[in-house]
């Protein structure tokens, strides 16, 4: 479901600078001479705590704080104050489970909101997320920059190779215990996979190892794409996609850009280019996963999980 917002103004605030996307947006946005895409929006003010209990993200805050106040960003005390100084927000936290309780506060506020990856912490939160979203009437979208990789949106949209056949992607795939396996990094290399291939995976199995994790989808309509997420060896994002007109090769990752343009146009139109059902088929395609693994590597469907996280389903107050 798209919600259409009017936003008034381009000044942008950012919650969270324990990530490198909060110091890439900001040098972007706020360079001396931006990218006309980039219409005129600025990022204004942040409020800089992101993770409190994951050491890679929290230790970067103060340095990111740093540097972003030198490109005349204005740093906050709370999500509150945050929300009187601009239009729009960007929650970038990099943990993603304070995401759900960070998110409301945005969005009980009416600003149209963009969440990094990962959209929560974990399935449930995601639904509550987008359910959230339809309570306030504000728009969300969330998406990898893996999304708009070189040669990945024209292959998706038929461009490329014609109609997909199957794809093969990768991409580094550390863990991070705190979050499901690849709710922290591997969503890059799925969201390449589901990009191309499209919705309608309706199972997963799992081959894990310490060093890689194997991951075959099977669609509705039989065709199979794989996953491949690394843990050594060169930090490199790609794939292969099979079309009935040609092979064609994913990637390489072509930055930060790409993806800033979708997000301004998004703050522009209040139109996610991403649609709910797409963005949730990828949190359940990883959970699926998850369970996989957990239970030696058999099939698991995305019905079976989502039913299971139904089931918990919040209560949006």
């Amino acid at each position: 479901m798209n919600l259409k917002n009017k936003v008034n103004g381009k000044r942008i605030g950012i919650i969270g600078l324990d990530t490198s996307h909060s110091t890439a947006f900001v040098e972007a946005l706020n360079s001396p001479n931006p990218d006309a895409a980039y219409d005129g929006y600025k990022i204004v003010a942040a409020y800089p705590n992101g993770s409190k209990t994951i050491k890679s993200s929290y230790e970067r805050i103060p340095a990111y704080t740093e540097q972003v106040k030198k490109l005349g960003v204005e740093i906050v005390s709370s999500i509150k104050e945050l929300l009187t100084k601009v239009d729009v927000v960007m929650l970038e936290t990099n943990d993603g489970r304070p995401h759900l309780e960070q998110a409301l506060e945005v969005m009980k506020a009416v600003k149209t909101l963009w969440i990094d990856k990962p959209v929560a912490g974990t399935l449930v939160d995601a639904i509550a997320i987008f359910d959230a979203s339809k309570k306030y009437k504000v728009p969300v979208f969330s998406a990898s920059s893996l999304r708009y990789a070189t040669n990945v949106q024209e292959t998706a949209n038929g461009t490329s190779a014609g109609k997909i056949l199957g794809a093969d992607t990768f991409s580094p795939c550390p863990l991070e215990a705190t979050h499901p396996d690849f709710f922290w990094y591997g969503i890059h290399g799925i969201e390449i996979l589901l990009t191309v291939m499209g919705t309608g995976c309706k199972q997963v199995s799992r081959v894990h190892t310490e060093d890689t994790d194997v991951v075959t989808g099977v669609w509705k309509d039989n065709r199979i794409g794989t996953f491949r997420g690394n843990r050594k060896g060169p930090n490199e994002y790609g794939g292969t996609a099979f079309g009935e007109k040609a092979v064609v090769h994913l990637g390489p990752y072509a930055g930060y850009e790409p993806l800033l343009k979708e997000i301004v146009k998004f703050f522009n139109t209040g139109i996610a280019p991403v649609s709910v059902d797409e963005t949730l088929e990828i949190y359940a395609f990883m959970e699926a996963a998850d369970e996989s693994k957990r239970r030696g590597g058999i099939a698991v469907t995305l019905d079976a999980v989502m039913k299971k996280a139904l089931s918990k389903k919040k209560i949006i107050h």
